[in-house]
């Protein structure tokens, strides 16, 4: 056998490594890298993806230690309530109104009769009182059913007088009420008065018109009664 090197006295030359499948191990190894990368990727990617839905991951903290996030929920709407103005409708039918002149001013009772009149309510003739009274006051016949109503009604526009159920007998010269079922003790604060003057302050707008002329005849001073004859009726 001849001592002769087959490679030409330059040593002999080692076979690269091969891995499985005859492959060089290097281009294995890079592949399983890559693999890895790939998948290391997913999950990062796909946890920031849970995050973001779950609504933790974008909030940014205010200082509240609430979500900055602002949902149509968080907003809280305020209701403005309506303002409602009650209007007042006096009764004025079922119950005869009369006027008693209570006070010093002659013929006031007549006056006070048309001016009623002209608001609606149905009036009888107007009277005298038994005696003189700063303030009026209103008497209703507990006996008619609208008398109460109408008589309230009556108090309410001329400004808020007291209603009571008219004592026995009526405080009238005659002692009767006439043909009414209603008595307005007519007084010296509401003598002459519009029902626009006798409504409270409050509620009063300028005046345009006086108080009804006398229906005729002069006020006669009846000393028994120690009221004003009213002779208007």
């Amino acid at each position: 056998m001849s001592n002769e090197d087959p490679t030409g006295g330059q040593g002999t030359r080692r076979a690269p490594r091969q891995g499985v499948g005859g492959s060089p191990v290097g281009s294995t190894l890079s592949i399983v890298l890559a693999v890895v990368a790939v998948v290391a990727g997913f999950l990062i990617l796909r946890n920031i993806t849970d995050d973001n839905e779950s609504g933790t991951g974008g909030a940014i903290d205010v200082g509240s230690g609430a979500d900055a996030t602002t949902t149509t929920s968080d907003v809280v709407g305020t209701t403005v309530p309506a303002t409602t103005t009650t209007v007042f409708t006096p009764v004025t039918e079922g119950a005869t109104v009369v006027v008693a002149n209570a006070n010093t001013v002659g013929g006031s009772a007549g006056r006070m009769t048309k001016t009623l009149e002209t608001a609606g309510f149905t009036m009888g003739e107007p009277t005298n009182a038994t005696d003189t009274r700063d303030e009026s006051i209103v008497y209703y016949d507990p006996s008619v059913a609208a008398a109460q109503a109408v008589a309230e009604s009556v108090g309410v526009v001329m400004g808020g007088l007291v209603v009571e159920p008219v004592p026995t007998p009526p405080p009238t010269n005659d002692g009767t009420m006439g043909d009414g079922s209603v008595l307005v003790r007519l007084g010296n604060n509401q003598a002459d008065k519009t029902l626009e003057e006798l409504r409270p302050e409050a509620e009063q707008t300028p005046a345009t018109g006086t108080a009804p002329d006398p229906s005729g005849g002069d006020a006669t001073t009846d000393t028994t009664a120690g009221a004003t004859a009213d002779t208007t009726g």
